[in-house]
């Protein structure tokens, strides 16, 4: 039983030094945060560009900033969050209907166009 739950349990420990990290520190003002080297050498931002200050701007609940930073970001955590969520729920049981609606073939090709869409109409 430990065994199954250590994964999860390392996870969150993770997640949490990793929020606290980013809580303390703005990757606006602290330089030990990678740089996208997509855009070092294209000059243009990727679909993840701003995700780290977003994610900053959001554990300080500046939502309207967090939106502006990178608002694919910040709409995709509600759908990772209940992906998790569902997956560890039923852990050792075959999924519900919900997690193969929400990560089936066909929703994935309309993440991976609405990515692109992003990815393009940023950089017009």
């Amino acid at each position: 039983m430990v065994k199954k739950k250590t994964p999860v349990i390392l996870l969150l420990s993770f997640l949490l030094v990793a929020g606290l990290v980013f809580y303390f520190y703005s990757p606006r003002n602290s330089p030990f945060y990678p740089s996208c080297i997509f855009k070092s050498f294209t000059g243009l931002s990727c679909p993840g560009c701003g995700s780290q200050r977003a994610f900053h701007e959001l554990l300080h609940f500046n939502f309207s900033a967090a939106f502006a930073y990178n608002p694919l970001f910040i709409v995709s955590i509600p759908y990772g969050l209940a992906l998790f969520f569902l997956t560890q729920t039923s852990a050792g049981q075959k999924l519900p209907a919900i997690y193969r609606l929400l990560a089936g073939k066909i929703t994935l090709l309309i993440i991976g166009l609405i990515v692109l869409a992003f990815f393009i109409f940023r950089n017009l």
